[in-house]
């Protein structure tokens, strides 16, 4: 049987939707119980090997001292995981802000990707990670700002991101953007593309495919102008489409999520339409989850991938609590590896 990608799952959606002051809103879940959660999970004999991990505050706090972090290792290793990717606080109201924005919004972005790699290296040094990137994205979330001059404004991104990527450079890591229709210049696959071109790094700053952020490029929801479906596709049709959006980003991709997407997008505040994570399993799921991810992970290992990540933002928590959605979680990371796998 393949060893590799390990198999790793997100501790970020104990965070992500959860907290703040709307009516309604469900606490967040503590990175100790997201831990245990993911070391509970079986199927076969086979567990989880790590996990990614997002750095901000409930889970973690970005400015910790060396001594608190290393703390932090020692509980994930305890659980006996590796840390893979790291995902950095890029966004307003953590320590970055829109890399679109002026010269003072560059600069906590660029700081938020500092203080990411410097928790990378400490983790590094611990010996709990070793692999992974440091995932971005452009933190802007005004899709139709950037549609008020697209050349300048992607160039502004590229711009931001370059010098992030030689800061990640410098720390020997690197970053992998997010392909999520919400966030501005990597709304479609065509910008996404075009960004990445314009960077120009691929040594350094890469792609990070998500099979439910991805799905929802192929129907050009926020660009209908690069859709490769429309509603009531066929079976032939989908894979065609597919095809075409991998064989254009997969060159980039160097950290790769499974996921189940069910084709709704929702939107909250500023957030101008994003993808629907749904349980592996879900009966209205669109993915042949196995089938897609075979897409990306072709030549995965030449590009350095050596892990996979289950991504299920927005479950509620009582579906978070539930020890059989991990189970069916990693069922289907092992069959993407068993089918895709390598090592």
């Amino acid at each position: 049987m393949p060893s590799l990608p390990q198999l790793h799952n997100a501790m970020w959606p104990g965070l992500v939707g959860k907290g703040g002051d709307e009516p309604g809103a469900e606490p967040a879940i503590s990175l100790d119980r997201m831990l245990e959660l993911t070391a509970g999970a079986e199927v076969d004999g086979q567990k989880f090997d790590g996990i990614d991990y997002f750095l901000f505050l409930p889970h973690t706090d970005p400015d910790a001292s060396d001594d608190e972090l290393k703390a932090i290792a020692d509980k994930i290793a305890g659980h006996g995981f590796k840390v893979g990717s790291l995902v950095a606080p890029v966004w307003p109201g953590t320590v970055g802000d829109s890399a679109m924005g002026d010269e003072e919004q560059q600069k906590k972005f660029l700081l938020a990707v500092e203080k990411a790699c410097r928790i990378a290296r400490i983790f590094n040094e611990h010996g709990v990670r070793e692999y992974g990137v440091i995932r971005i994205d452009s933190a802007e979330f005004g899709v139709n700002t950037w549609r008020e001059n697209p050349k300048d404004n992607t160039k502004r991104i590229a711009d931001t991101f370059r010098q992030a990527a030689k800061i990640a450079q410098d720390n020997g890591e690197r970053l992998a953007a997010e392909g999520e229709i919400c966030w501005a210049g990597m709304h479609s696959w065509k910008d996404m593309l075009t960004l990445l071109e314009t960077v120009g790094m691929p040594d350094t700053l890469g792609f990070q495919a998500d099979l439910a952020h991805t799905y929802l490029y192929l129907m050009g929801y926020n660009a209908p102008e690069h859709a490769l479906l429309q509603e009531g596709y066929s079976e032939d049709e989908f894979y065609a489409a597919y095809k075409e959006m991998t064989d254009a980003l997969r060159p980039w991709t160097i950290d790769f999520h499974v996921a189940q997407n069910d084709g709704n997008v929702h939107g909250s505040g500023s957030h101008d339409k994003t993808g629907k994570h749904c349980p592996a399993d879900d009966p209205n799921g669109k993915l042949d989850i196995v089938k897609c991810a075979g897409y990306w992970l072709e030549g995965a290992s030449e590009r350095g991938i050596q892990h996979i990540c289950w991504d299920g933002c927005m479950f509620p928590n009582a579906m978070l609590e539930t020890p059989a959605t991990w189970n069916t979680i990693l069922d289907a990371m092992i069959k993407v590896r068993d089918a895709h796998g390598w090592g």
